[in-house]
């Protein structure tokens, strides 16, 4: 039925690409299927009703749709400006002896595109990328999360006060987890993933920043175990780093999950035998995860003797850091375009 589905809006989509002559029309196509109630992003919001078995190729099918629309409007857009460009020098005299203006550019954020890279990998396996508010309440940034008033972690986390103890700027992008799970009312399953901006009092230097990215995911259902979180990492590092890269579980510890662990990949640059990069180690800490607490469970409206999950969360500095070979963080955030410039090579990668 599913598959049926996508057969019929890929139909759609081939006879409305006829009618597309000019930009409107085609910003419209766009919307019409890419749009936050667009038809094919629906499709990925459906993806919860299909059946585990089914996922892998209805995942598939749904990129395979999305890709061919995004091809076309790329390949038709170049057309309708190349049209529009000819018929305006056609219409226009230039004199081609006057000296250019040299205008400068930036170029998109890499930590942009990175989490852009990682939401595209996160939706095909049909997982919802939701947002939640920056200043946020001690109740969902922090005892909601099994970590009370007068916990010693509360310490460790370095909070921007506002208001008392009650407003915070949000230390974690976890309380995006704990709204989601709260809208569920204990009946469905949640499937997100949650980047954004996180804020925790620290010196800024090369590895460090006040304000920092944070790629956190939360999955909740029925018999879930650290197997179906380790394949869950694997499907991520391998796409990021390369398809022989390998994950491994140290056993750590966090509030909200139990058991907690320390995810290492193999280091990519020495391949394990051991470089600067790995501290000669041939592994490299790359996220923090585990399983569910069962005490976030329950005040989040989910019973632990039924349901289960994991949670996982990345830095998005300190991949693309990895990823690109950056030895500082502050060029992430620097506005002087003789740094930021250096982003234009990894543009197409």
């Amino acid at each position: 039925m599913k598959n049926k589905k996508i057969e019929e809006i890929n139909k759609m989509l081939e006879q409305d690409i006829k009618d597309i002559q000019d930009r409107n029309k085609l910003n419209d196509l766009k919307v019409k299927y890419l749009g936050k109630k667009g038809l094919i992003t629906e499709l990925n919001s459906e993806m919860k009703t299909i059946p585990n078995e089914e996922k892998k190729e209805y995942g598939q099918k749904v990129n395979e749709l999305r890709n061919k629309l995004n091809n076309f409007y790329e390949k038709r857009k170049e057309e309708i400006e190349t049209t529009l460009l000819n018929e305006k020098l056609a219409n226009e005299e230039i004199d081609i002896s006057l000296p250019a203006t040299k205008i400068n550019i930036g170029s998109p954020n890499i930590l942009e595109k990175l989490i852009e890279e990682i939401e595209e990998v996160f939706m095909s396996m049909g997982y919802d990328v939701v947002d939640g508010p920056e200043v946020e309440e001690d109740k969902y940034n922090f005892e909601m999360l099994n970590i009370p008033k007068g916990h010693p972690a509360r310490d460790a986390q370095d909070t921007f006060y506002i208001e008392g103890e009650e407003i915070l700027l949000r230390s974690q992008t976890s309380p995006v987890q704990v709204r989601t799970m709260l809208s569920k009312k204990g009946v469905e399953p949640v499937r997100v993933i949650c980047p954004g901006k996180t804020y925790r009092r620290d010196d800024d230097d090369a590895t460090h920043s006040h304000q920092f990215m944070q790629i956190e995911g939360l999955l909740v259902d029925k018999n879930i175990s650290l197997s179906d979180l380790k394949g869950t990492i694997d499907v991520i590092v391998k796409h990021l780093f390369g398809e022989n890269i390998e994950t491994r579980f140290r056993p750590s510890y966090y509030q909200f999950t139990e058991p907690s662990v320390e995810v290492d990949i193999s280091c990519f640059n020495c391949k394990g035998k051991g470089c600067p990069i790995c501290k000669h180690t041939g592994w490299i800490t790359v996220a923090g995860a585990g399983i569910v607490h069962p005490n976030v469970l329950k005040m989040s409206g989910y019973d632990p003797k039924e349901w289960s999950g994991f949670a996982f969360g990345f830095g998005a500095e300190r991949l693309a850091m990895l990823k690109y070979d950056i030895e500082d963080c502050r060029v992430f955030y620097n506005t002087d375009l003789r740094e930021s410039k250096v982003f234009d090579r990894w543009e197409d990668k």
